[in-house]
């Protein structure tokens, strides 16, 4: 048997091949947009994709099958609850296809989505997607109800965990995605093993399990629903080249070159989301409008390709090009902890804690506010005091910068923590459990 596992690192999306080496003929679960990767592995393996299979209609990130459709008229499968706008074979509970002689046996296994399904490989492994990851299980919320999503997962998962326990376990999500909290960044399990562990499997009441996993703090992207049209809608084809351009024009530019170097020269109003960081693509979804005009601001052709393949995993596919070289004269003047103690004495500046609720209630700075990064350019100015400097801070640096850039599009005089975080901080903390907290 032949079995591949592709994991975008970035999103934190799996993806895999498997297939009959011996009759040639091989399917692809759940296939990201950028399905080049797919088609050399076919190659070098000596198979051909007869049949493109979908867990589920997917919210993060954009599918390659209307490629796979489109340029090599591959057929593709999913639960008819999916409800999509292409021509498609629709899969049903217990259903057994064949991979050549491998055999594929579909479980319908909704909660995460109605019509979301997973896949048992030769009653070997299990395909899991979005209904139960390494660790966790899939959040209930994006499609329906929390309440009603989280009791048709709760049977889902119990299906699931009757399959034998040596049964691998290979998920649609690892670590880095928002479809999951407590997801690990193993590839792999098996489901002895998530029943010894996974606290998602630990409950034997309904109710409990629903009162649990439909309180879910996890951000919903702002892409969400853009995403699910264009995966339910009609095939969508190639992406355009992304091309450099001259003059940068009516635009957004988004900076994605390393925050140090934005930080050095940038172009006004320009926000800063640098590709070389993790979680690129799911940041700049959180920052930018999928309906504006976006130019990249990149140091050489292959920075903006990276930047481009990561900005149409999750919807953006119509990019204006990217420039390199540019009047990039505004500065932003990043300050290094031991300098923000000390400014912070005197009451020179404002802190910004740019993390999310669950990192600031570990541990904060004593009078700084918090607001997420990923809200900045919603909330502009609202609530801060610009007649000082803002600083910002996060864990790492990254966020930071992200935060900075967007404050300083708005007006503000901010300066970034790029080196380090709270967690690096040597002065006072302070650290709360919320009501209902663990």
């Amino acid at each position: 048997m032949l079995f591949r596992q592709f994991v975008d690192d970035d999103l934190g999306c799996a993806s895999y091949l498997i297939g009959d080496p011996a009759s040639g003929e091989a399917f692809v679960v759940d296939p990201a947009y950028a399905i080049e990767q797919y088609l050399e592995a076919a190659d070098s393996e000596g198979v051909r994709i007869v049949r493109v299979l979908e867990t589920h209609t997917h919210a993060d990130h954009v599918s390659g099958h209307g490629r796979l459709a489109l340029e090599y008229d591959i057929p593709v499968a999913l639960h008819p609850l999916a409800e999509p706008e292409f021509a498609f074979d629709a899969l049903e509970d217990g259903q057994l296809l064949q991979a050549g002689a491998v055999p594929v046996r579909v479980i319908h296994t909704p909660g995460h989505r109605p019509e979301h399904c997973a896949f048992v490989i030769d009653e070997r492994l299990v395909l899991t997607g979005d209904s139960l990851f390494v660790g966790d299980a899939a959040r209930p919320d994006l499609a329906v109800d929390a309440r009603e999503g989280a009791e048709d997962l709760f049977g889902s998962l119990r299906q699931l965990t009757e399959l034998p326990d040596s049964t691998e376990v290979y998920p649609g999500h690892v670590a880095g995605s928002l479809c999951g909290a407590a997801m690990s960044p193993a590839h792999s399990s098996t489901i002895g093993a998530e029943k010894d562990s996974n606290a998602s499997l630990r409950f034997d009441d309904v109710y409990a399990f629903v009162n649990s996993s439909a309180s879910v703090s996890t951000p919903r992207p702002p892409t969400t629903a853009s995403v699910v049209a264009l995966n339910k809608g009609p095939f969508v084809g190639a992406p355009a080249p992304v091309e450099q351009l001259e003059q940068i024009g009516d635009a957004t530019v988004l900076d994605v070159r390393p925050a140090v170097a934005h930080a050095a020269g940038h172009v006004h109003g320009a926000f800063n989301v640098p590709v070389s960081a993790s979680s690129f693509a799911t940041r700049a979804g959180f920052i930018l409008d999928p309906g504006e005009r976006i130019v990249l601001h990149a140091s050489d052709e292959d920075e903006a390709e990276r930047a481009a393949r990561g900005l149409r995993s999750v919807g953006f596919l119509e990019l204006a090009g990217y420039v390199t070289h540019v009047d990039a004269t505004e500065q932003l003047r990043p300050i290094e902890l031991d300098e923000l103690e000390r400014l912070l004495d005197d009451g020179s500046v404002q802190v910004i804690d740019v993390r999310e609720k669950s990192e600031r209630d570990e541990g904060y700075i004593p009078g700084s506010l918090h607001i997420p990064y990923r809200l900045l350019r919603e909330t502009g100015t609202d609530g801060l005091d610009t007649t000082k400097p803002v600083v910002t801070i996060c864990g790492s640096g990254t966020r930071a910068s992200i935060a900075a850039s967007v404050l300083a599009a708005a007006g503000v005089d901010a300066r970034p923590v790029l080196h380090g975080g709270v967690d690096d901080w040597q002065g006072q903390t302070v650290s709360f459990r919320r009501c209902g907290g663990v």
